[in-house]
């Protein structure tokens, strides 16, 4: 990633243009586009910035966290003068060795074992959502109906969270998120309800409010041993919660986005099950649920003839990279038939989602849920982004299905 010869050093492009627009917000695309052909780098001085949205770039700048340091937070606040708004999350905002411990024991609860227990008992969860839906009739919002349904039903049973309060887990995602951009309106909307979400979050991550058996309460077996300290332990319960559903939801919404506006790639899935969770990960790599990240530069850098200077921002488009015509063949199309591993949307290298095999394990259960009672299925008017600085995410999806018969 980093030059080590020398090469002549030229400014980057400059680009005036706002990547936290509502109209960029709404629509990246011609933003992501325009970064692209600007160059590797382009300097964004509304937020005195360096911006990366092609896939090389984007991708060398997530292995390379010696350079590009997350411990100075993941979105556009430097913690290095600012104090962050809570306490950094030991998974997203840490580097080695910090970051070490919580990610081993959080990779070991979430190990292929663990998973193959919840599939059966996902799976029996789907069948019955969807059965509960269907039954309601052929029209719905597919949004609250499955894509927040289903892990909002799922998710917090397997991390051993109570019944009470799992509303809170979406608005309080929204705001973590929105926390990643700048101080604009987005943020402010959810001002007046930060303190209540963060404190009943908090006391979702104690060991008395969990359950004796779930992720929850492995994290805590996980400190008892001594592979976290007492003290990490309620802050990676948080990690979870924080990254583990509106993620996933809005990823199962591009599934399902993709899926209606597909009808040859949602046959192809009918007649190929199995392909259920390439279809999740290609759902991710065309509509990218996450559009961005930030990364502090730790020494000058050299990056294509421009120098980002020590302490500077870097912000990442994982939305563009995911779509750059030099890594992607026809990157706008969603298709089946693409391999789409290597894709971003749930970063790489060392801070690579953690749970991402728990979202593949959610979305491929309620995908063949739906494969075996949906002919087809279309849009039912104009589906509306739900805007946040940080998530490609919905407020409506309406659909019609056409059940088998």
């Amino acid at each position: 990633m980093t030059e080590t010869v020398e090469h002549a050093v030229t400014p980057p492009p400059v680009s005036d243009v706002d990547p936290f627009s509502h109209e960029n917000l709404e629509n990246p695309d011609p933003l992501h586009r325009g970064l692209r052909e600007a160059g590797p780098v382009v300097f964004l001085p509304r937020y005195e910035v360096h911006a990366f949205a092609r896939y090389e770039q984007v991708h060398a700048a997530l292995v390379d966290w010696q350079h590009f340091e997350s411990g100075s937070g993941a979105g556009l606040a430097n913690f290095r003068d600012e104090k962050p708004w809570r306490a950094p999350s030991l998974l997203l905002e840490a580097d080695p060795p910090l970051h070490d411990a919580p990610r081993r024991a959080l990779r070991d609860i979430l190990a292929p074992p663990t998973l193959r227990r919840l599939h059966a008992a996902w799976a029996d969860t789907a069948e019955e959502l969807v059965d509960q839906v269907l039954c309601y009739g052929a029209e719905f919002d597919a949004l609250p109906a499955l894509a927040e349904a289903f892990p909002l039903r799922a998710f917090p049973d397997a991390v051993g969270l109570g019944p009470d309060g799992r509303e809170n887990l979406l608005p309080y995602g929204n705001m973590a998120f929105n926390a990643f951009g700048p101080r604009n309106d987005l943020v402010a909307a959810d001002a007046h309800r930060a303190a209540d979400l963060s404190a009943w979050v908090g006391a979702q991550c104690q060991r008395e409010a969990l359950a004796p058996e779930g992720f929850g309460a492995d994290i805590w077996a996980a400190a008892d041993r001594g592979d976290l300290t007492h003290a990490q332990a309620p802050l990676v319960v948080r990690s979870l919660l924080t990254a583990g559903v509106d993620t996933t939801v809005h990823g199962l919404a591009a599934c399902l986005y993709a899926f209606a506006t597909h009808p040859v790639e949602w046959q192809r899935l009918r007649e190929r099950p199995a392909l259920a969770r390439v279809a999740f990960d290609e759902a991710v790599r065309w509509q990218s649920p996450v559009q961005t990240f930030f990364r502090t530069a730790t020494t000058d850098v050299t990056i294509a003839g421009s120098i980002i200077p020590e302490g500077t921002k870097i912000l990442m488009f994982l939305g563009s990279a995911n779509r750059d015509p030099d890594r992607w063949d026809d990157p706008d199309r969603f298709d089946l038939t693409r391999d789409p591993s290597g894709h971003v949307g749930f970063g790489m290298g060392l801070h690579q989602c953690v749970g991402q095999h728990v979202a593949r394990l959610e979305a491929e259960a309620l995908l063949t849920a739906l494969v075996r009672r949906v002919e087809s299925f279309e849009l039912l008017g104009t589906p509306r982004r739900h805007l946040n600085n940080t998530l490609r995410a919905w407020a409506s999806l309406p659909v019609r299905v056409h059940p088998v018969r």
